[in-house]
């Protein structure tokens, strides 16, 4: 009985051990974390017709460009010298450059006259001190003024609260050709802000002064310029650039850092550190514009070869929202055949007020 007894202990004790070392062989099962990035205008807030021309963030393009490279001359507004094509849908930094070269070429007062030859001047040099200057005038305004002919599109206080409740599995940020310090504040003043459905921001962001405490993920049109403004496909691909450094800050940010060993977040993802075990698998962008679709579809495609070369790939999904100036006709025609697991586009009509919103969002 004793000897019974001992051999089924044994045969116990050796079952266990080889289910311990098979659990230890088996792949580490991540957390799967999708990652939201949105648009702004068009997409979370609707501006009047008169917002292209008189909203604080229009006027500080003619500001910036007449501080910095006018001498404080009069510079025209980008709505009365800029063909839409030119500003619809393009970034910060690309308007700002056309901007100034339809306005000051051949200008003998303007303070950057780096010339390429054929009288073109290119101010690319100076994108860092225009995005600060335009900052600088959006602060000397109070919220009531910049929140001014914008406001939130219908759904979209309602489905950034309920995402604000998905934070175990959902990440929330910004994709614009806003500069970021300006988008922190358009952001409050119409108060998406508060709804607390965006993330922190990534420690390697810019801190811009006096907004530490509205700061938030995304990725810029003060991140990355291509200063190429005859070709409008850059409309779309600097806002893909613009998509990747969002992803890779979320990244970041979910890989969390050994206490006190010195380590900072690097936007190329780069770095030591010890995973908490969530790992981001799919990104999902929220735009009305062809460039959020078409900027969308070009990360998707650089996934594509990630994981060709078996690198970590994400898949990438696209709602295409048809709140702004294009026709869900038109954003489907661009968004192309859906490629599972890769490439996955919706278009939505009502925009965030469909209430298949977060279904389309996959979360």
């Amino acid at each position: 009985m004793i000897l019974h007894s001992h051999l089924t202990a044994t045969f116990f004790i050796l079952i266990l051990t080889q289910f311990i070392v098979l659990i230890h062989l088996l792949p580490i099962s991540h957390a799967a974390f999708t990652l939201l990035t949105f648009d702004v205008d068009g997409t979370l807030v609707k501006g009047s017709g008169e917002a292209t021309v008189h909203s604080a963030h229009a006027r500080s393009y003619s500001h910036a460009v007449s501080q910095i490279l006018n001498q404080g001359q009069p510079i025209p507004r980008v709505a009365d010298v800029l063909p839409r094509e030119l500003y619809h849908g393009s970034t910060d930094g690309l308007i700002l450059l056309r901007l100034a070269r339809a306005t000051l070429n051949g200008n003998a007062s303007s303070s950057d006259s780096s010339s390429s030859g054929s009288g073109s001047y290119d101010h690319s040099s100076r994108l860092d001190d225009l995005f600060d200057c335009m900052y600088d005038y959006i602060c000397e305004l109070d919220p009531e003024e910049i929140g001014k002919y914008i406001a939130p599109l219908p759904g979209v206080i309602e489905q950034l609260n309920v995402l604000s409740t998905l934070k175990e599995s959902v990440m929330c940020g910004l994709v614009t050709g806003n500069v970021e310090g300006i988008a922190r504040k358009k952001m409050k003043a119409v108060g998406i802000y508060d709804t607390n459905a965006l993330s922190p921001p990534c420690p390697s962001q810019k801190e811009w002064k006096g907004t530490q405490d509205i700061a938030f993920l995304g990725g810029f049109g003060s991140d990355y310029c291509s200063g190429n403004i005859d070709d409008l496909q850059y409309n779309h691909l600097d806002r893909g650039e613009q998509i990747a450094i969002a992803a890779r800050r979320c990244q970041n940010i979910l890989m969390q850092r050994k206490i006190g060993n010195g380590n900072e977040y690097d936007d190329d993802g780069s770095g030591d550190g010890n995973a908490d075990g969530k790992v981001l698998k799919r990104l999902v962008h929220v735009g009305d514009a062809p460039a959020d679709v078409l900027a969308a579809k070009w990360f998707s495609e650089q996934q594509q070869r990630q994981q060709q070369e078996e690198k970590h790939s994400i898949c990438v999904g696209m709602v295409a929202v048809a709140t702004g100036s294009y026709s869900a006709e038109e954003l489907r025609t661009l968004a192309g055949e859906t490629i599972p697991g890769v490439w996955e586009p919706v278009v939505l009509e009502k925009g965030m007020a469909d209430s298949d919103f977060l279904k389309a969002c996959g979360v």
